[in-house]
């Protein structure tokens, strides 16, 4: 995230809180589970970024530093891009919008892959930059893996059969561009931030979305309305 460990860790915690009442709001959804549980796993994220500001500020051991940074990459470059998408399809009601979103989910899971495989070829590398941190690894095609990647996690958000998730998805897409325009060097960084704080609106949903009459079943496709 941006500014300095102390905005993660305050990240950290106000998001943690956000996915704990996500999950409360559950109930007997058990197709919310995966997308309930993304803010905890994003508050989390922001802890241990945390951890790497204050490596490399020099407050931190080196070895505690390195083991943050490579799970904040993992998270970031491999869970994200394969786990977003999956957490949508299983949210949606239809077979027909499970199939359209496929593609994406695969397209995710590639990504993951490329990322990871990049990850561990070498070499990982940070480092401060004004206001947020700058993340590097070594990929062919850099632009072309961004691009994709942006297209897995967004992609099935506006596809969904849930206008909330819809709407989500548009935001969340018109947020990507900006923040790419704003800063490339800081993009991981800030990405993250930006979907660890809009995933109160997962929790908004998680609270007022009601189970679809037609979900784990093919049925018809009418968008739902939530609350």
């Amino acid at each position: 995230m941006c500014f300095s460990p102390q905005a993660d860790i305050a990240g950290g915690l106000v998001i943690t809180a956000i996915g704990v009442d996500a999950v409360r709001h559950i109930g007997q959804r058990r197709e919310f589970i995966a997308l309930a549980w993304l803010p905890l796993l994003l508050g989390a994220h922001q802890f241990i970024e945390a951890f790497v500001w204050l490596w490399l500020q020099g407050h931190v051991p080196r070895a505690a530093g390195q083991a943050a940074l490579w799970a904040y990459l993992l998270i970031a470059f491999v869970v994200l891009p394969a786990l977003v998408p999956l957490a949508v399809i299983a949210l949606e009601p239809t077979r027909r919008r499970k199939w359209m979103m496929a593609p994406f989910a695969a397209t995710g899971t590639l990504i993951a892959g490329a990322l990871l495989a990049a990850m561990i070829r070498g070499p990982v590398g940070v480092k401060l930059a004004p206001y947020h941190l700058s993340y590097g690894i070594r990929i062919p095609d850099g632009l072309l893996i961004v691009v994709l990647y942006v297209v897995a996690v967004c992609g099935p958000l506006l596809l969904s059969g849930y206008r909330n998730v819809a709407i989500f998805g548009v935001v969340n897409l018109v947020a990507v561009i900006i923040i790419a325009r704003l800063t490339i060097s800081g993009f991981a960084s800030v990405w993250c931030g930006w979907a660890a704080v809009s995933s109160a609106a997962i929790t908004l949903h998680c609270r007022s979305a009601k189970p679809h009459p037609q979900h784990a079943r093919a049925g018809g496709d009418g968008l739902t309305s939530t609350g």
